[in-house]
């Protein structure tokens, strides 16, 4: 590939890299969102059953990243993102037309190995096409991921839409029109993605462990990994609620929307407000927020829910501070990443801070997800297991203060 093109290609990066997300989430958050209610409602599993299947679908996609980022690293960007469409087109296509439980937790694990193929690819290329921005002066690199949440969240947005109008005809059906989206992105990023530059040699293991040998990034990891544990309770326990509240999965969708809704409107200028503030205040802020999300509903989970529309007020004020925990969260953690690395190995460290957010919701989900069985009606019992999932997130804020300090004194000098 000549130097001309090679410039030409970076240049296509931002907007193409936007746009496979947005085409990416509406894909997912047609399907996923509504994986537990089926598991629940139409396979009568229990709640830790329920919690341990979800949590598998979150490990395979998140606890893989570091693979997919090493993968990537080694073959190119461009082949692992074609690969994990068609990995994620698979487990679409095994949900929606398996008919016992196997072939549906196959389908559940398999869609969460083409996230775990493709995520990592394009948050390596956006964090370089964004520190190259950042060089030239133009839009700085947590800014591209803030533009990079918004239109994820566009998606998510229509996603969830599709899915409630999908959901009439049964969860098998969503996944069929799922699995039509990606194959629709596929399509488009065959013809339209640059070819990425590929290491010569074998791939080897050893360099991937090289990520673990950073004390700090290490604990700074363990920590991060009670936001995807949170994050992912929208799955997982936002159900349980509204199964609480005697609402109906249609209430799912709506729900989503004000997550995408919130994040469209607030994400950049909360990007810009985080990036002066530091990632010493704002990451434990944003955690904390994350906590408030469920104790929030503690408060209410012990007593019968009113009637009409303000059965819903927890679930959307559970759904309100999640969404403002994570805006604050996700773009400085991202742009704290490429300065542990030292701008190297990219799609490996971006991997490990996804793999060990995917074995915090495994363990997190299986260890929780009986508790969220006594949830289901108000009870006191109902509130402990609101508490407890609070407290992850809360420990985080914590040992953000001391894991961030060193940047805030780097920020200072």
């Amino acid at each position: 590939m000549s130097f001309l093109s090679a410039r030409r290609s970076t240049r296509l990066y931002p907007p193409l890299l936007l746009g496979s997300q947005l085409v990416f989430n509406i894909g997912f958050y047609a399907v996923v969102p509504f994986l537990a209610i089926f598991l629940r409602d139409d396979m009568l599993l229990s709640g830790w059953a329920v919690g341990l299947i979800v949590g598998m679908r979150t490990f395979s996609q998140q606890g893989m990243f570091l693979v997919g980022g090493a993968l990537a690293d080694r073959f190119g960007a461009r082949a692992i993102i074609l690969c994990g469409c068609v990995v994620r087109i698979s487990g679409y296509l095994l949900l929606a037309l398996g008919d016992t439980l196997w072939p549906i937790v196959l389908g559940a694990c398999l869609t969460g190995v083409g996230g775990a193929l493709f995520s990592p690819a394009i948050e390596a290329l956006l964090a370089k096409a964004g520190g190259e921005s950042e060089r030239a002066g133009k839009r700085t690199r947590s800014e591209w991921f803030a533009l990079f949440a918004v239109c994820g969240e566009l998606g998510a947005v229509l996603g969830p839409v599709l899915g409630s109008l999908l959901a009439g005809f049964g969860f098998q059906r969503a996944a069929l029109a799922g699995a039509g989206v990606f194959v629709i992105a596929l399509i488009i990023l065959f013809f339209s993605l640059p070819q990425t530059a590929r290491r010569q040699g074998e791939l080897h293991i050893t360099p991937w462990w090289t990520t673990f040998h950073q004390p700090r990034f290490v604990a700074f990891i363990v920590a991060w990994s009670a936001y995807l544990f949170s994050y992912n309770q929208l799955y997982l326990a936002l159900p349980v609620e509204l199964s609480r509240s005697g609402s109906s999965e249609k209430d799912l969708g709506p729900l989503f929307v004000l997550a995408s809704l919130l994040i469209i409107v607030l994400q950049l200028p909360l990007a810009r407000l985080a990036r002066r503030a530091g990632a010493a205040r704002i990451l434990p802020l944003g955690f904390f927020l994350l906590a408030c999300a469920f104790f929030s509903v503690a408060l209410f989970a012990a007593t019968p829910p009113p009637s009409g529309i303000t059965r819903l007020a927890p679930a959307m004020l559970m759904v309100t501070l999640l969404t403002l925990g994570q805006m604050l969260i996700v773009p400085v953690g991202m742009d704290l990443v490429p300065r542990f690395a030292g701008d190297r190995n990219l799609g490996a460290h971006y991997g490990a801070l996804s793999s060990m957010g995917g074995i915090a919701v495994l363990v997190g989900n299986l260890l929780l997800g009986g508790q969220l069985d006594r949830a289901l009606t108000p009870s006191p019992q109902a509130s402990m297991a609101w508490v407890l999932l609070g407290i992850v997130p809360l420990c985080s804020a914590i040992a953000m203060t001391v894991i961030c300090r060193p940047f805030q004194a780097h920020r200072a000098a």
